[in-house]
Order: C-alpha cells, then sequence, then structure tokens
C-alpha cells in the first residue's frame, strides 16, 4: 500500500509539472494582455487541481491495464496465427473507438451546424469511422508482411494531396482536422501496446521500426475518406442549403458558447467518458473470450488499471470544464478583437506548446518509446519536441487564418517537407514520428485549437467559419513530423561526430 501511494504521489507530482506550462500561458496573458482577473478564479484553480490528479490517475492505470492487455491480445494473435482475426480485429477497434470519440462528435456537429446540415454529423463520423477501422487493419497488415512505413505514408500523402484538388474547398479544411482528431486518448495507448505486441511477437520484426504506425494511418485515411465524402455531398446534393457567409457567422457566434459546470454535469460527463470506453471494452472481451477462448492473465489488475483510466479520465475532463477551457475560449475571443494578430500567433504558439506537454495520449506514447527503445528517446525530450512542432503548426495556422490563405497551398508543402525529411531520417525515428502527428490532437488540444480556429474565423471580416476556421488541427498534427524527424537526423549527426572523435 505504501509502496502504491508513493508511486501515485510521484505521478501526481509530474502531472503538476506537465500543467505548469499551461498556467503560465494562461496567467501571463490574463494578466499582461487582457489585464483582467477572471471571475471563476477559484474554480479554475480547483479544475487544474482536479486535472492533475485525473493524469496521474489515467497513467497509472494504463501501465497497469491497457498497455497489458493490448500487448498480450496481439502476442495471443500472433500465436493463432489467423490473418482474417487479427484484422478483423484491428479493425473492430478502430471503427468502435473513433465513432464514439467525443472530439469527433464535436467537430462533426460543428460542421453540420456551420454547413446548414449538408454536411450530416452521422454520416460524417460513419465515414471517419470506417476510414479508422480500415486504417489500424492495414497498418496491421503492413506489420505482418514487414513492408517498410514510409511506402504507405508517403503513397498516403500523394493521395491526399491528389483528392485535395477535386475536393469542394468547404470540406477540405474539415477533411484534414478529421485526420487530428480520430486518435482517442484510450484508443491511442491500446493501438500502440497492439502493435508494439505483433512486432515483438514476430520472428524478424524490431518493435521500434516496425512496432509503432498504426497511428500514423489512422490519421491518414479520414483525411482521404472525408474528402471524397465532400465531392459526394457537395455534387449530389442541394448545395442551396448552404448559409451564405454572414448568416453562418451568426449560426457559430450562437453556437459557440461557454458551458456552465453543475453537479448534474458531472455526472453525465462520468457516464460519457463510461459510453466512449464501453466499445472498446466489448471488442476487447468479445475477441479475448469468444475468439482467442482464453482468460485474461491477472484479470484483478486489469480490471483496477481500466477502472483508473475511467476516473482519471473523468477527472480530467471535468477539470478542463471548470479550470482550462472557459479561460482558454474568452482569451482567445478577447484576442481576435485586438488589432494585434502578432498577439494571435503568439498565443496560438505558446496555447499549442503548453498543452501539448499536458497531453494524456502523447505522454502515453512517449513512455512506451523510452521503454521500446530502452532509453535512446528519452520521453521528456521527444514531448519538447512533439510540442515545438504544434507550437509552430498553430501559429502558422493562425497566420494562414487571419491573411484568408488557401489551406492546402500550406499543407501541400507540409506534406512535401515530410516525404524530403523521411529519406533523411534515421530509421527508428520515422515511424514514432508519422505516430506524433495523431497523438498531438486529443482531450486537451483539440477544443482550445477548435475554438481558436472558430473564434478567429467568426471575428475576422470577409472570413467563412465553414472554409477557413477548420484547419488548425491538420497544423497541428503536421509539424510534429517534421520537427520529430529533424531532431532524429540532428541526433544521429551528433552520434557519428562523437564517434569520429572517438576513433
Amino acid at each position: 500500500m505504501k509502496e502504491s501511494i508513493k508511486i501515485f504521489s510521484q505521478d501526481l507530482k509530474s502531472s503538476f509539472k506537465d500543467l505548469l506550462p499551461i498556467i503560465v500561458v494562461v496567467a501571463f496573458f490574463q494578466t499582461f494582455i487582457i489585464q483582467t482577473i477572471p471571475d471563476n478564479l477559484i474554480s479554475i484553480v480547483i479544475g487544474l487541481t482536479i486535472v492533475a490528479v485525473g493524469l496521474a490517475l489515467f497513467i497509472r492505470g494504463l501501465e497497469l491495464g491497457i498497455f497489458p492487455i493490448g500487448e498480450n491480445l496481439a502476442i495471443d494473435f500472433a500465436k493463432k496465427g489467423s490473418v482474417f482475426w487479427l484484422l478483423l480485429f484491428a479493425f473492430t477497434i478502430g471503427f468502435a473507438t473513433t465513432v464514439a470519440e467525443p472530439a469527433l462528435i464535436a467537430i462533426a456537429d460543428k460542421a453540420a451546424v456551420i454547413s446548414g446540415g449538408l454536411v450530416d454529423a452521422f454520416w460524417l463520423r460513419m465515414t471517419v469511422a470506417f476510414s479508422v477501422g480500415f486504417a489500424i487493419s492495414l497498418g496491421t497488415l503492413r506489420i505482418l508482411l514487414g513492408h517498410p512505413i514510409q511506402y504507405y505514408i508517403i503513397t498516403g500523402y500523394i493521395l491526399v494531396v491528389l483528392v485535395t484538388f477535386f475536393a469542394p474547398k468547404e470540406i477540405i479544411g474539415l477533411a484534414y482536422d478529421s485526420g487530428g482528431v480520430t486518435t482517442s486518448t484510450v484508443t491511442v495507448p491500446l493501438v500502440a501496446a497492439l502493435g508494439i505486441g505483433l512486432a515483438s511477437s514476430i520472428k524478424g520484426r524490431n518493435p521500434v521500426i516496425d512496432g509503432f504506425g498504426l497511428i500514423a494511418f489512422a490519421s491518414l485515411t479520414p483525411m482521404i475518406f472525408v474528402q471524397v465524402y465532400g465531392i459526394v455531398v457537395y455534387n449530389f446534393f442541394d448545395v442551396s442549403v448552404l448559409p451564405i457567409v454572414n448568416e453562418t457567422v451568426e449560426i457559430v457566434k450562437v453556437a459557440v458558447e461557454i458551458h456552465t459546470f453543475s453537479i448534474v454535469d458531472m455526472f453525465l460527463e462520468l457516464l460519457s467518458v463510461i459510453k466512449d470506453i464501453a466499445p472498446i471494452l466489448i471488442v476487447i472481451f468479445f475477441f479475448q473470450y469468444i475468439i482467442i477462448k482464453k482468460s485474461v492473465p491477472h484479470l484483478s489488475k486489469i480490471i483496477v488499471g481500466i477502472s483508473m483510466v475511467i476516473l482519471g479520465l473523468y477527472a480530467f475532463i471535468v477539470g478542463l470544464d471548470m479550470g482550462l477551457f472557459p479561460i482558454g475560449e474568452s482569451i482567445a475571443n478577447d484576442l481576435t478583437s485586438q488589432d494585434n494578430n502578432l498577439l494571435i500567433y503568439l498565443f496560438g504558439f505558446m496555447i499549442g506548446f503548453s498543452t501539448t506537454m499536458a497531453e494524456p495520449a502523447l505522454l502515453a506514447i512517449a513512455i512506451k518509446v523510452q521503454d521500446i527503445s530502452e532509453g535512446m528517446i528519452q520521453q521528456n525530450m521527444l514531448r519538447i519536441v512533439v510540442a515545438l512542432g504544434v507550437a509552430i503548426g498553430i501559429s502558422l495556422g493562425a497566420y494562414r487564418l487571419v491573411e484568408g490563405d488557401p489551406i492546402h497551398y500550406y499543407i501541400i508543402a507540409g506534406y512535401s517537407l515530410v516525404i524530403i525529411l523521411t529519406y533523411f531520417a534515421p530509421k527508428h525515428i520515422i515511424p514514432i514520428a508519422y505516430d506524433t502527428g495523431g497523438v498531438t490532437t486529443s482531450t486537451v488540444t483539440v477544443p482550445l485549437v477548435a475554438a481558436l480556429g472558430i473564434g478567429l474565423a467568426t471575428n475576422i471580416d470577409g472570413r467563412n467559419p465553414l472554409i477557413d476556421g477548420f484547419g488548425l488541427i491538420a497544423f497541428a498534427s503536421l509539424f510534429p513530423m517534421i520537427t520529430v524527424m529533424g531532431y532524429g537526423i540532428h541526433a544521429e549527426y551528433k552520434k557519428k561526430q562523437l564517434e569520429k572523435v572517438g576513433r
């Protein structure tokens, strides 16, 4: 018991450390730029404390429950030797977790409102969920075949770019964003564990090179599928129902509201977290007991771990609702009303860096990367490099929005740079870099970034929230791949320089 309390205390200390950048950014902008004290200061402090407790519970739950069950399933499937059941499991886990993803539901609902109902929220979610199921199964097949990941990913990026030239401009930003909101806080650790477990159990596979990459597939395919969905909708349905720009702005102003906090909301949030995780658990235990026909090892420990994940996520979300989201949205709105675009870019950079450092999905992947690479890649350094990429991405995305430039020129240039860097980056860093594009936009980052993008597009004359408001999440997903591969190239160069000196 004492050991458990000691471990949790260390996790709690780390959680407060992770949240410190967010607190500093918010305090700086509130004090020196906005120059007002928030009315709900006590609520904010309590909320951030709850977030720290939630993060600590979540991380401990991953170690006890999600990581072990994912790796055990992968090993059991490899032993069973049935490619069909393994690929079906991969598809099912991808589809089931995505269709209930809160970030996707939020983005789909906003898209439906802003498009005047032309983009249907349900069918958009089904399209994205199907694409993620397809992606996870394709990524799993790639591990089984032992193919280098870059061939698949580069082909995918080329397809994204090609489809973009045929897609309606109203769907492009939304499609790019959909690739960033599919990988949830629970899906990421489970999918990562599945890939690493599978690569570890197949002879000739390297867990670092072959085990990572499934998340990258899940971030890529929605961009293709959603653009195709947009081509169908905008070419075969009546686009006259679309609201004009001024009407769209008014719709968004009504739709984007700051939610009040209540005990009823807390209870509903707990039910929502359980509902989001339930499909994952149903899929896991169905395949474990019905297909593999084997009991779960250390079941009581796994149940405790899963319970801690649920409670941790619940506390995390409640804390965000109380402490971070209201003040984040109010700062974003205040900045758009000031006649200083540099402040918007600075806020985008700083909030991008600070929220990414506290992102649970990234933390989970970073822990796994450090473990699998035997300390060669330090989790703190990886998180800093990824956070820097997100910060650059959001600030550049905010600049694009303010200037009113078409998003696809930026994204195409970014993907071209990713492809070029892929040929120079060390083999072990490529799958990890691709995966970081999907884990950066999750529980913390998506709502704040979405609020900033739609807030800017709503308050800047001549901008359409449907065309210009989406896309920041895509920037936040793209640039970490560039910074992580850049870090890998630099680290490899330094290593070779040291080897030369040592000779």
